[in-house]
C-alpha cells in the first residue's frame, strides 16, 4: 500500500525472486474495494486501477494467459504492487481518478481523459438553486459528490426534484426584486414543479426547509429525512388530512427506494494531512494521507522497527515530521487518532475528529494502516511458516494460562445414537496442524447404553495407559468435547495416572463455546475471533467428524450382516457368488444341492445345506 519502494534492490533482484515477491504480495491482498498501482523496476507507476475486490482483480493479471498484447506487456514489466483500501467501489473510482491525474501512468494516459467527475451544488444565494456542475467555485456554496458518472448525478437530481419543488431559473432573486415584481412565474410553476418564489408565492422559510432536506439527502442522511417524512405522514393521517398525507407518502416512498452512496472526500476538505497508527511488540505502522482539492492525492504507509519500547506518541510524531518533510506538505491542519509528541504552532494544528467527514477520513486511514499491518504479518509468515506456528502456539499458551507451548494437543469426543454402537475418537494436532497418522478410533467395551461419563473414563484410561506403557510422547494439552461432567471424569483418570501436573486439560462446552478448567466453576470465554478459540474449535470439529465417520461405518457394516456370515467355512468370495446369483438368503435356502454344487463345489454346498436347511 506504499507509494514507494527500494529501487536499487529491485534492479538487482533476480527474476525468480521478483516473481516470488509478487506471489507473496498477491497472497496477502485483501478482498476489499480499493485502488492498486503497478510499478516497474525503476519504481515508476505504470498503471493505476480500481477494484470492487482487490484480491480477485489483481490476481487475475497473473493467474491467466493475457489475450491482449498490451496487457501482456504491462504484466511483464510489473515489479511491485501497492494498493489503498477504501470503503466502497465508488470511493475507489474517485481515488483512481485522482491517482491517474497525479502519476499519469503510461498505460492509463490513453484510456483516461482529464475531465472532473460531476458534483451537485447548492448555491449560496437567496432561494438557493440545486444543479449539477464540474466547476467548484469557492463562494460559500455547498458541493456534494463527486459522483461516479453523469447518470448518477442526474438520477440524484431527478429524485430531489420529484420530492421538492426547487427553482431552476437563473433569476438573481433578492427581497427587493421580488417586492418590485421584476420576474414572472414560468412553465415550471404551472406544471407544479416550482411554487413561484420569484413572485413571492412561496415563503423563504418553507423554501429553506426544503433546501435543508435536500442537503441532508446529499450528505447521505437519508434515514433522517425518511423519519421526518414518516412522522409528518402519520401526523397528517391522525388529523384526517389524507390528501396531504398521500402527497408526503409519495415523497417517503421515493426516499425509501433511494440507494445512492455518498463519497468520503468532500470538496470542502482541502490541504489536510491525515495520520493513523498501529503497532505490535516489535514494530509501529503509520499511514499518511494528504487531501488536496477534495481528493486523496498522496497515500503512504511505512513501518518503524522499535528499539527501546518508544511510546506511540513519540513514534507518531517522528512519522508526521518525516512524511511532511518527504512530501513537502504545507497543510496547517493534521488529523490524528491521538495527540503526537509535537508542540502545535501557528503553522501546525492537530485535530482528533469525533464525527463528520473528517472522522471518515481518519477511519479510512486507520483501515489502511491495519490492513498494512496484517499484510506484513501474512507476508512474513508466508516466507517463514514456522513463525506463524510459534505465534499461534505462544498466543494459545498465554490465553490458556499454560506453563509450556502446546506443541502436541489431543481432543476426545464420544459418539453414539440412542446408545447403539458407542465409539470414541481421539484426534491429534502437532504444531497447530492435524497429525492424521496419530488419530485413533475406540470401540467402547466396558460401558452399556448411552453413558458419556463412563465412556470418557474408559477411552482416556486406555489412551494414556498405553502411551505410558510404550513410553510414547505425551500431549501438553488435552481437550474434552463436553461440559463439566465429562471434564471431571477425564481429569480423575489423569490424576490416577499421575499426569495431571504434566498435562493441561480443559473442557469445551458446545452451547456458548465456554472453556472449563478442572474444579473451576467460572468458565473462560475467549473472543470469537481469537486464534486460540479457532484452533480449539477446529480440534473439536475434527474429533466430531472423525468419530461420526467411524460410527457410520459400523452402522453400515451391521446393516449388511447376513446369516451367511455366521457359517464356518464360507468366506467372503463364496458369499458374494451366492448373493449375486440368488439375491437373498431365502432363495439360497430354497436352492437344491445340485445347483449349489455347480456354483460353489461339493464341500461348500453341503455346508450351506446343513447350516441353512
Amino acid at each position: 500500500m506504499d507509494i514507494e519502494f527500494e529501487q536499487e534492490n529491485n534492479r538487482k533482484m533476480p527474476q525468480e525472486k521478483k516473481y516470488k515477491r509478487i506471489q507473496t504480495i498477491l497472497s496477502a491482498i485483501p478482498e476489499k474495494p480499493g485502488c492498486y498501482q503497478y510499478y516497474d523496476e525503476k519504481g515508476t507507476v505504470i498503471y493505476v486501477g480500481k477494484a470492487k475486490n482487490l484480491k480477485k482483480r489483481v490476481s487475475s493479471y497473473f493467474n491467466k494467459t493475457q489475450d491482449s498484447r498490451k496487457t501482456f506487456v504491462l504484466v511483464k514489466q510489473i515489479r511491485d504492487i501497492k494498493y489503498i483500501v477504501v470503503d466502497t467501489e465508488e470511493d475507489a473510482l474517485h481515488l483512481e481518478n485522482s491517482l491517474i491525474k497525479q502519476y499519469r501512468p503510461r498505460y492509463n494516459v490513453m484510456l483516461k481523459d482529464d475531465k472532473t467527475y460531476p458534483s451537485i451544488v447548492v448555491k449560496n444565494e437567496y432561494f438557493s438553486r440545486v444543479f449539477q456542475t464540474r466547476n467548484i467555485i469557492r463562494d460559500g456554496s455547498r458541493y456534494y459528490g463527486p459522483y461516479s458518472s453523469v447518470l448518477t448525478a442526474r438520477t440524484m437530481l431527478q429524485m430531489i426534484k420529484e420530492i421538492y419543488p426547487i427553482r431552476i431559473c437563473k433569476y438573481p432573486l433578492t427581497p427587493e426584486s421580488i417586492a418590485q415584481g421584476r420576474y414572472k412565474v414560468c412553465l415550471q410553476y404551472h406544471i407544479k414543479r416550482c411554487k413561484g418564489p420569484c413572485e413571492g408565492l412561496q415563503s423563504l422559510e418553507e423554501y429553506q426547509n426544503n433546501i435543508f432536506h435536500v442537503k441532508e439527502i446529499l450528505k447521505g442522511n437519508v434515514s433522517k429525512i425518511s423519519k421526518l417524512l414518516h412522522d409528518e405522514m402519520l401526523k397528517l393521517s391522525e388529523e384526517l388530512r389524507f390528501e396531504e398525507a398521500q402527497a408526503v407518502k409519495i415523497k417517503y416512498d421515493i426516499i425509501e427506494n433511494y440507494r445512492a452512496k455518498s463519497t468520503i472526500v468532500t470538496p470542502q476538505i482541502t490541504n489536510v494531512d491525515v495520520f493513523s497508527f498501529a503497532e505490535n511488540e516489535n514494530s509501529a505502522y503509520i499511514n499518511y494521507l494528504h487531501i488536496g482539492n477534495g481528493s486523496i492525492v498522496q497515500a503512504y504507509t511505512f513501518e518503524y522497527k522499535k528499539k527501546l519500547d518508544e511510546p506511540k506518541e513519540e513514534l507518531l510524531g517522528l512519522g508526521i515530521i518525516e512524511m511532511r518533510t518527504r512530501f513537502k506538505s504545507t497543510a496547517k491542519e493534521v488529523i490524528v487518532p491521538f495527540l503526537p509528541d509535537i508542540d502545535p504552532s501557528e503553522k501546525l494544528s492537530f485535530l482528533i475528529p469525533q464525527k463528520g467527514d473528517k472522522r471518515k477520513l481518519l477511519e479510512l486511514s486507520e483501515q489502511n494502516v491495519k490492513q498494512y499491518k496484517v499484510d506484513k504479518l501474512k507476508q512474513a509468515e508466508k516466507l517463514n511458516p514456522e513463525q506463524r506456528t510459534v505465534r499461534i502456539l505462544t498466543t494459545m499458551q498465554k490465553d490458556l494460562h499454560m506453563k509450556v507451548l502446546p506443541m502436541h494437543i489431543e481432543c476426545f469426543d464420544n459418539s453414539n445414537i440412542q446408545g447403539t454402537n458407542p465409539v470414541a475418537a481421539c484426534v491429534v494436532f502437532k504444531k497447530a496442524k492435524p497429525s492424521k497418522k496419530d488419530y485413533r478410533h475406540y470401540h467402547i467395551k466396558t460401558v452399556e447404553g448411552p453413558n458419556d461419563f463412563a465412556s470418557m473414563i474408559e477411552v482416556v484410561t486406555r489412551r494414556y495407559t498405553r502411551l505410558l506403557e510404550e513410553n510414547q510422547e505425551l500431549p501438553q494439552l488435552v481437550i474434552i468435547d463436553g461440559g463439566k461432567g465429562q471434564l471431571s471424569a477425564a481429569t480423575e483418570v489423569l490424576r490416577e495416572l499421575g499426569l495431571l501436573d504434566r498435562i493441561t486439560i480443559i473442557g469445551l462446552a458446545k452451547r456458548l463455546e465456554e472453556i472449563f478448567y478442572p474444579g473451576d466453576p467460572i468458565p473462560l470465554i475467549l473472543d470469537k475471533n481469537s486464534e486460540t478459540l479457532k484452533i480449539i474449535q477446529q480440534l473439536r470439529d475434527e474429533a466430531h467428524r472423525f468419530g461420526i465417520t467411524f460410527h457410520r461405518q459400523l452402522r453400515s457394516k451391521k446393516q449388511t450382516v447376513s446369516e451367511l456370515d455366521s457359517i464356518k467355512g464360507i468366506g467372503e468370495k463364496t458369499k458374494v457368488l451366492l448373493l449375486k446369483k440368488y439375491k437373498s438368503v431365502k432363495r439360497i435356502r430354497e436352492a437344491s444341492l445340485e445347483e449349489l454344487q455347480e456354483l460353489i463345489g461339493n464341500a461348500k454346498a453341503k455346508i450351506i445345506i446343513n447350516s441353512l436347511k
